[in-house]
Order: C-alpha cells, then structure tokens, then sequence
C-alpha cells in the first residue's frame, strides 16, 4: 500500500504539470489510474487511523487506574481490533492484480437447451434480464444475431454489450441456468425443469485475434424468421464458417449485408479469442473452480424456480427470494456476492503460492 500511495503523489504531481495539460490523451490516462487508486488510499488511510486509536485504547488499558475506564477502553480496542482486521481483509481483495480483460465489452450468447419451447422462452426471459441489467448500469446493447422461436423467445440470441467494465461484472455469468415452472403449455399444472446456456465472451479488437482470409468460408442468403419463411428480398444473411476450428457464425437481423458481415466477423473475433483464453480460465487453481466454475459453459450455475420465487447460485449455495426483481435486472447482489466469493479463493491462492 506504500507503493500504492507513492505512485498516487506522482499521478498528483503529473496532473497538474503544463505537458501532461497540454495533452488530453494524458490526461485521460492519468484521471483513470488516479480514480482506481484512490479507493484504496481512501481505505489505507482509514486502516491507518484505526491503527492508532487502537494503539491509544491498548496504552489507556495498562495507564489507566479506574476501573470502569479500563473496562471501557478494553472494549473499545476489541471493537477497533475487528473494524482494523476487516479493513486489512478488504485492502487484501482491493490489492488483488485485475484481469486486463475486466475493462472490455462483451458479446453474450443465449441458447435454449433442453425444454423445447419452453427453453426458448426462458432464452428470452434472460435476454430482458441482461437487458435491464445494462439499462440501469447505463450500457449499451446492440443485437448480432436472432433465432426466433414460434410462440415467442429466441432458440438463439446474440448481442454485444458495451459500457464501463462489462465483463468485470459478467464475466461468471457463463453457464448453464435452469427454470422450473408450470409452462403455459402445460395444462395438468404439472412443474416442468428447462434451461438455456449463457456464454460471455470479451470484445476482441483486430489487434487481438489475427484471422487469415485464407481460413474462413463466408456464404451469404435470404434472412429467415420462425418457421422458415423469407423476411427478406435479397440476399442479406451472411454466414461466415472459421475452417480451421469450424466455428460458424450467422448473422441476418439487419438489412444490409455488409452490415450483417460486419457484425459476424465481430462475433467470430470475440470467439476466437475466447477460445484462445480457454487454456487459462481452466487451468485455475481446484479452489477457485469450486468456490465460482472453472469457466465450464455445461456446468449448472443456477436455478429460477417461480413456485417458491427464488434464485440459487449453484456455485456459491446463495439463495434471494426475490425471483420477480432478479429478472426485472436487479442482479447486483448475486453478482457481488459471486465476486466477493471469487476474490476470496484469489486470496486464498495467492497466500498458497507465497507459502510455497
């Protein structure tokens, strides 16, 4: 934390020097190394401050005569003892290396699995859930691709969302998810289980995927909606297949072909690039796959169960009864629990690693 206060008086320093003003790109990037440190500071000085009255309560406890003082000093300093340890805990998570690929956007993919229509209904309830999700983090979110079902839902939807750290707060949800209810197809009021699969892939730039022409096959068609029948006149659908890995990416909900290649080649990038960090999301520590996956995208990670109006968090064992605002968006405190959990485990293995 002394290394952190250091480099925070420098960035101080640079912030007002006429070349960094001069130049907006510098102080872009000053402003944004400044505003991730100074909660830690913030917090270090707070620690800082408890250190030493705890220090004053201990030296009133042997200096005092009186014995009520000394009872009441006694439990000021117990009292300052766990709000000091509670706050090293804190700067322990705070201190902990961020992932580069916390800062990017991210392209989410729903698809419905076991459960017929059902499963796609669901797909789409997700989809609004992100969807509200982003609307209160004030992100943005732009459709890539769409696979309508016939009563309504999606079989598949692709769409990126772009904001301030997306992925950061995303990123765990990967996964498998379940919904038991009564469907409304379902006329014995019998509880049905059906589930869709989520995938969060960071945003790749060209910078970091290199894609040979040579390697892709790219068909182009007319635009198809539920059922099959033609929603569009020309060929507009493009459908873009990585030879190589045999990843295939359609694309068709706009108009323009040229903007439906675009949005796919978006896609295959981000793909790419996810499978290529693969390697790494796997290769964490068993502690870490316990407390929050490994990344496994078949790995059930949580349960919407409607007739007890409650969410589970497979992976954590956390329950909210509140099912109704966890699809209305309200998904901060599953998702900052699920972190917290994760920062945890790092904790964990970063002190087996300095033991070793």
């Amino acid at each position: 934390m002394e290394k952190v206060v250091t480099r925070f008086s420098e960035l101080e320093k640079q912030f007002s020097s006429p070349e960094v003003l001069a130049d907006p790109a510098q102080i872009t990037k000053i402003a944004k190394e400044r505003s991730e440190l100074e909660p830690k500071i913030q917090v270090f000085e707070k620690y800082k401050d408890l250190l030493t009255q705890l220090e004053d309560a201990k030296n009133l406890v042997k200096e005092e005569t009186d014995e009520e003082m000394i009872e009441l000093a006694k439990m000021e300093a117990e009292s300052l003892d766990a709000e000091c340890a509670e706050l090293k805990e804190k700067l322990k998570i705070m201190l902990i290396p961020q992932s580069p690929l916390d800062e990017k956007d991210i392209i989410m993919e729903i698809r419905a699995g076991t459960g017929g229509e059902e499963a796609a209904l669901f797909a789409g309830e997700l989809y609004r859930m992100y969807s509200h999700y982003a609307d209160v983090k004030g992100w943005k979110i732009d459709i890539m691709s769409t696979s309508p079902s016939e009563i309504g839902g999606f079989k598949e939807i692709v769409f990126s969302i772009s904001g301030l750290r997306v992925y950061s707060h995303l990123k765990y949800e990967s996964g498998i998810h379940r919904v038991q209810r009564v469907p409304a197809t379902e006329s014995s009021g019998r509880i049905h289980t059906s589930a869709a699969s989520v995938v969060v892939m960071p945003e790749a730039q060209d910078i970091n995927v290199d894609i040979n022409p040579n390697d892709l096959k790219i068909d182009v068609y007319r635009s198809s909606g539920p059922g099959g029948q033609s929603v569009n006149t020309t060929d507009s659908a493009v459908r873009i297949t990585h030879v190589p890995t045999g990843i295939i990416v359609t694309c068709q909900d706009e108009k323009s072909q040229l903007k439906n290649k675009n949005k796919a080649f978006k896609v295959l990038r981000a793909k790419l690039f996810d499978r290529a960090n693969e390697k790494q999301r796997n290769s964490r520590s068993e502690a870490r796959k316990t407390m929050v996956g490994s990344g496994d995208r078949s790995q059930k990670i949580r349960t919407y169960n409607f007739p007890q109006s409650r969410v589970t968090d497979h992976r954590i064992n956390l329950t909210l009864h509140k099912l109704d605002s966890v699809l209305a968006g309200d998904l901060e405190d599953l998702l900052e629990a699920i972190r917290i959990e994760d920062q945890k485990a790092a904790l964990e293995e970063q002190a087996k690693e300095s033991a070793t």
